[in-house]
């Protein structure tokens, strides 16, 4: 993690990996605090972790399926909730397929552009807001890096956010991910870091395709729909 980069970590009970990206830079200025959180799914939030969220947030984004928003409802009833499924089609088929991290990014940035705009484009709408997927790592880790990227915080803090996931999931649980992918899908290469892994250099990575293919973050989410002033809006709000 880059010297002075605060990443702060938010201990609510029945949430993991729940953090706030206030404090990033962005050229002399920083991400303002209580503005863009980020967190797993909410179903294990406890009465008291609800009323603590919600007097944190006003709006939660939470970019998970149809089966996975059965399968884990969200606890959290008092804060309005904009539901954005990010995978077009089953998240099983990434595992199925074998594919890596770096695809299943590239996947994204691709086929759900819409989508991520459409994601973004609720940040910058002016609320505290709470982006979550099931574990808070990749639709979470690619939404809030474009969002971040798109007003011109600092890359190695970006990169050293999504990278500070893979630490704060449940140990238990990935312990378990990895017996159940050994058991059950031996030959697969990519599956155990699929589902735990947060590699600094695949984030770095994304963002400098991005920036390759479409000038930087920012061009990016104007070429699938955002606005100069929804973009504007985005830095006002974040920015500090």
């Amino acid at each position: 993690m880059p010297r002075n980069v605060p990443m702060t970590i938010i201990r609510v009970p029945g949430v993991s990996n729940l953090r706030d990206v206030g404090g990033i830079p962005v050229g002399a200025g920083r991400v303002r605090a209580g503005r863009l959180l980020r967190s797993g799914q909410l179903a294990g939030l406890t009465p008291a972790g609800s009323a603590l969220l919600a007097g944190r947030v006003q709006r939660v984004v939470d970019l998970r399926a149809d089966d996975e928003v059965r399968a884990e409802p969200s606890a959290l009833a008092s804060v309005p909730t904009t539901r954005i499924p990010l995978f077009l089609g089953s998240t099983a088929s990434f595992f199925t397929e074998d594919i890596d991290l770096s695809g299943m990014y590239r996947h994204l940035v691709d086929e759900s552009a819409d989508r991520l705009a459409q994601a973004v484009r609720l940040i910058a709408q002016g609320v505290p807001t709470l982006v979550h997927c099931t574990v808070g790592k990749d639709r979470t880790g690619v939404t809030v890096a474009l969002a971040l990227s798109a007003v011109g915080a600092d890359r190695a803090a970006v990169v050293a956010d999504y990278a500070l996931t893979a630490s704060q999931l449940p140990e238990a649980r990935t312990r378990a991910v990895v017996e159940y992918f050994r058991t059950h899908l031996p030959d697969s290469r990519n599956a155990i870091q699929l589902a735990t892994e947060s590699p600094a250099p695949v984030m770095a990575a994304l963002l400098a395709d991005i920036d390759e293919r479409y000038g930087s973050a920012a061009e990016y989410l104007r070429a699938v729909g955002m606005s100069d002033a929804e973009l504007d809006a985005l830095r006002a709000f974040l920015v500090e």
